[in-house]
């Protein structure tokens, strides 16, 4: 099987389709939650979602839309944005949103939004954070999303540490004996300098993960910000991926 990576698309439409057009084929997508979330089309993306044999799982932006988490924990900016979609989600969006799970295993693959110690809210963002989770619990492989940030941490049981790898985008990941926690990135909001939409791919026959990324037309997301009001740093940061 080979699989489609997603997470934090964040209601961006373009980034969207571009990778589902770059990454074919695929047999099925596995999605780690913030479908909404800052961008322009909420309905649209969760909709697209569903044209696919999928698992998804809940984020963080996805609660804040729900209201199942304080807006005022989140900054101004995405505070905005997020009040802006709770007028716009259609009923049966919603209704799909509020069924995600807050995590997901499937085979040797725990699915979750933020981390395996905090499904929706903690980064793993440096290797202690990592280090942490995989002494929380026991699992071969953890796919995680939220920090917009494409990276491996891979477990060293000798060490006691867990190693960063950051991927270059050339070389597939083989999975084998370590356990690892992966990140695929932001396919509607990158933070890693590059604004291009970033996704993997798993090939569960060849046990490889690799890392891809997508163009898109920023410019049509940002058009589309505009027109519905949504702050202007939002829409600034898109075409810098920060």
């Amino acid at each position: 099987m080979r699989y489609l990576i997603l997470s934090d698309i964040h209601g961006n439409l373009p980034a969207l389709q571009a990778v589902l057009h770059t990454a074919q084929p695929f047999d099925a997508i596995w999605c780690l939650g913030d479908l909404v979330g800052y961008g322009p089309n909420p309905n649209e993306c969760i909709e697209r979602l569903q044209d696919f044999e999928h698992v998804s799982i809940v984020g963080n932006h996805d609660w804040g839309v729900l209201g199942r988490a304080d807006p005022f924990v989140f900054n101004g900016d995405a505070r905005q944005a997020l009040i802006w979609i709770q007028g716009e989600l259609y009923p049966e969006n919603r209704e799909y949103l509020a069924a995600l799970p807050t995590i997901k295993e499937v085979g040797d693959f725990v699915l979750v939004h933020g981390s395996l110690r905090e499904h929706i809210w903690e980064y793993l963002l440096d290797g202690e954070y990592a280090r942490k989770n995989f002494l929380f619990r026991d699992f071969k492989y953890a796919l995680v999303g939220h920090t917009h940030i494409p990276v491996t941490f891979a477990w060293d049981g000798e060490r006691d540490v867990a190693r960063v790898v950051v991927p270059d985008g050339e070389t597939p990941l083989q999975l084998g004996d370590h356990r690892l926690i992966i990140n695929p990135g932001s396919v509607g909001q990158p933070r890693d300098g590059d604004p291009r939409a970033a996704f993997g791919i798993l090939d569960t026959e060849t046990m490889r993960f690799s890392f891809h990324r997508a163009a898109y037309a920023v410019e049509i997301t940002q058009e589309r910000m505009r027109a519905r009001g949504l702050p202007q740093r939002l829409i600034d940061r898109l075409e810098v991926g920060r």
